[in-house]
């Protein structure tokens, strides 16, 4: 089963991510940088889920990068997320068993090896 940690800029709220599977950023240390969180997934075997472009461009650059699951839906409310996240997540799931990056959109989903 993978594990995953969650970056500062996602809600921890969200049901599908409430388990042993994740970790989150925002109550480990808000103030990390992106190179501690890339770090720490790195050294921990996390795949990062990130709002932020700079962690999808890295691991296109970086060999020995952690696995990144990038959501690109833009604000949404906290109940929409939640939903949109919980009928999505399955399919991620089973992207990041052999992708490195994942790219969540609202009507798709591209996974890059």
């Amino acid at each position: 089963m993978s594990k995953f940690l969650v970056d500062a800029n996602l809600p921890f709220k969200i049901k599908v991510w409430r388990s042993d599977n994740f970790e989150f950023v925002v109550l480990i240390n808000d103030e990390w940088t992106d190179d501690e969180v890339w770090g720490y997934a790195r050294e921990n075997g996390f795949i990062i889920i990130t709002k932020d472009a700079d962690f999808s461009h890295r691991v296109m650059i970086d060999r020995n990068s952690p696995s990144v699951v990038h959501i690109k839906v833009g604000n949404m409310k906290l109940r929409d997320f939640e939903k949109f996240i919980l009928d999505v997540w399955r399919e991620v799931e089973e992207l990041c068993e052999d992708h490195k990056l994942i790219n969540v959109f609202f009507d798709h989903i591209e996974a890059v090896k």
